[in-house]
């Protein structure tokens, strides 16, 4: 199905449940909305056998960090950090091992370092932060980012993978990648891999829903700042081409250039439904402006985690804020991850 651009702007999100009464009907939408979605970025290869690598340690309070380099699809290397507690807080859970969570960071040249190094900026060093808690956490550079900026261009220039993967996204690229971090993850043997959850700011906020609606794996799901709409957006073309060269779904130039588009992203969410989902934003964010449709796609899915008996796995919050992960907010979040991965 597609939308138009005004008629969205003018009557609000689409209804996540019209016309829906059963759940066969919702499974037959939700398989739709998977298709259209896939069509869109390009599809998802399988994925390749864990290979990781060690090359540096360092100790710190509460937890080891470790960089380490692992496998992903099509020859590619993706750098991260893992940071391992000395001490874990939570109990064993249920078939052993301890929760773990998939770190992502914002947009930011630094990548990993932003969120798992004491020198990242305030409020983005949620990576840290976990580790201290008792998670196991592994923070990775997304593909234009940290150690993974293309040789002799800017953090965030797609422009190699552009040229390379003329019918792919590097929205399909983060998922690929993300889920290969899912199996490294699942294959260290402190981690329960039934306790594995994904936490992002922005950038980092969209790639961990986009990555929980294809891997089930991912038991919770955390994402600051990063929902954004088309309805009520005055820029959508950000989600294609942008105004620096990073494009994330080449796809959907040619709808948004007919006033349409195939979906919007409170139905890229719901296909993660109903695993649980904290969402946050800010009135006075302003990369992410329109709160108001930000709030009523977060209705829509309250609605429909209610409709599929799993209200409490579905909180959302909008403050009067910037465009940030502060504090108060982030507090929450952990007390949500604590919950759903740890059983507390």
């Amino acid at each position: 199905m597609a939308y138009r651009l005004e008629q969205l702007n003018r009557s609000g999100i689409p209804p996540l449940l019209a016309g829906i009464e059963s759940l066969e009907q919702w499974k037959d939408k939700l398989a739709g909305i998977r298709t259209t979605w896939l069509t869109y970025i390009g599809g998802l290869p399988a994925g390749v056998p864990v290979r990781t690598d060690s090359y540096s340690r360092s100790e710190h309070t509460g937890y080891t960090r470790y960089g380490i380099r692992y496998d992903t699809v099509y020859a590619d290397e993706v750098t991260a950090y893992l940071l391992v507690p000395h001490e874990p807080k939570f109990k064993h859970l249920p078939g052993g091992g301890y929760p773990a969570v998939l770190a992502l960071h914002p947009t930011i040249g630094q990548g990993k370092d932003d969120i798992a190094l004491a020198s990242g900026r305030p409020n983005r060093r949620y990576a840290v932060e976990l580790a201290q808690r008792g998670y196991v956490v592994l923070a990775p550079d997304a593909l234009t980012a940290g150690e993974r900026i293309y040789p002799g261009k800017a953090a965030f220039d797609s422009g190699p993978f552009d040229e390379r993967y003329l019918h792919w996204s590097t929205v399909a690229k983060n998922i690929a990648d993300h889920r290969q971090a899912i199996d490294v993850l699942s294959s260290l043997k402190d981690v329960n891999p039934e306790a594995i959850g994904a936490i992002g700011h922005s950038f980092g906020a969209y790639n961990a829903y986009f990555l929980a609606g294809m891997d089930n794996r991912v038991r919770a799901v955390i994402a600051s700042c990063g929902f954004s709409p088309f309805t009520g957006d005055r820029n959508p073309e950000h989600w294609s081409y942008r105004s620096y060269p990073y494009t994330h779904i080449p796809n959907l130039s040619a709808d948004l250039k007919r006033g349409e588009v195939p979906f919007d992203f409170h139905e890229i969410i719901a296909l993660s439904a109903p695993t649980p989902f904290f969402g946050y934003s800010g009135q006075n964010d302003k990369i992410f402006p329109h709160w108001e449709a930000i709030g009523g796609g977060y209705l829509e899915l309250k609605k429909l985690y209610g409709w599929l008996g799993e209200e409490e796995s579905f909180q959302s919050y909008i403050g009067t804020g910037a465009h940030d992960f502060p504090e108060d907010i982030r507090r929450l979040a952990y007390a949500f991850l604590d919950r759903w991965l740890a059983n507390e």
